[in-house]
């Protein structure tokens, strides 16, 4: 059996998640092709090698025309910070993120469009991907819509994102599915999920790690999660989206045969090495699950 597992050791985010693919094996042009057929503009995708705490791995990073960083750390309108989920868009604000897109910007949300969660599964559905490929990114999507509407107390049809972070996210999202069906594996599994701790500072003020969205899906979807002390927000909530989405069972694995390895960097140096590791393996007794 060809069991695709998902070591969190160090959290989980979307950027992380596509490079961990691209290093795992998934051919960045592959991923860049497909992610065309969304008809989205405005983006360039830079697929790296890099050193991270001495260890070599992918680093993807989503670049928009107006040369705004989006790594990782992503962005919607209703939320608190920018990891791709909705916040209160009536002021001008500053979002400080803590793990991979980590970077600072001002923007005055009166002057920039916004997606709702319809909009978003609609340029999904009219994309020429596959079938599979927009059905699981719309499982995705609605497990952060969903997750949203009940932190902030609205319908998910009300759930809205920034445009930035509606590109980023979806890329991301989408990307994922796309790297997921071209690995063609029989099952996935994962451990639990490193989410760190402290505080992180948004536009609302000062919330917990992890943020109230991830710590949602992590509970609407059952997701273990532990924390060792370390004060970085290391899930966000679009990487708790696709781990709740793909991994089908957490649990230790059995004794198994590795076929590869893939690391996809984050952006933040921290003591910790900022980095999502994917393994394809084998399963070695007969008998395994």
């Amino acid at each position: 059996m060809k069991i695709l597992y998902f070591d969190c050791f160090s959290g989980i985010s979307g950027d992380m998640t596509l490079g961990a693919f691209i290093d795992l094996g998934v051919k960045s042009e592959v991923l860049i092709k497909e992610l065309k057929k969304l008809n989205l503009e405005g983006y360039t995708i830079e697929v790296t090698k890099k050193i991270k705490k001495g260890l070599v791995g992918t680093d993807v990073n989503i670049v928009l025309d107006n040369k705004r960083s989006c790594s990782h750390q992503e962005h919607n309108e209703e939320s608190h910070h920018q990891t791709k989920e909705p916040h209160d868009h009536t002021q001008p604000h500053t979002h400080t993120h803590e793990h991979e897109r980590t970077h600072q910007h001002i923007h005055n949300h009166n002057h920039q469009q916004h997606r709702s969660y319809q909009d978003i599964i609609e340029i999904i559905k009219n994309s020429s991907l596959s079938d599979k490929v927009k059905k699981l990114s719309q499982k995705m999507f609605f497990k952060v819509a969903a997750a949203e509407a009940i932190i902030h107390g609205k319908p998910i049809d009300e759930v809205h994102f920034h445009e930035v972070g509606a590109i980023d996210s979806i890329l991301d999202m989408v990307g994922a599915a796309i790297c997921f069906y071209e690995l063609k594996v029989d099952k996935v599994v994962g451990g639990p999920l490193h989410t760190g701790t402290g505080t992180i500072r948004c536009a609302h003020g000062i919330i917990p790690v992890p943020c109230p969205a991830t710590l949602e899906i992590l509970r609407q979807n059952k997701v273990p999660f532990y924390s060792t002390g370390i004060r970085n927000e290391l899930v966000t909530p679009t990487g708790a989206a696709i781990a709740a989405t793909l991994i089908e069972e957490f649990r230790p694995l059995e004794e198994v045969e590795v076929q590869a390895i893939g690391y996809g960097l984050g952006k933040r140096e921290m003591e910790i090495a900022g980095m999502l590791r994917l393994m394809l393996v084998e399963t070695k007794k007969s008998g395994s699950k």
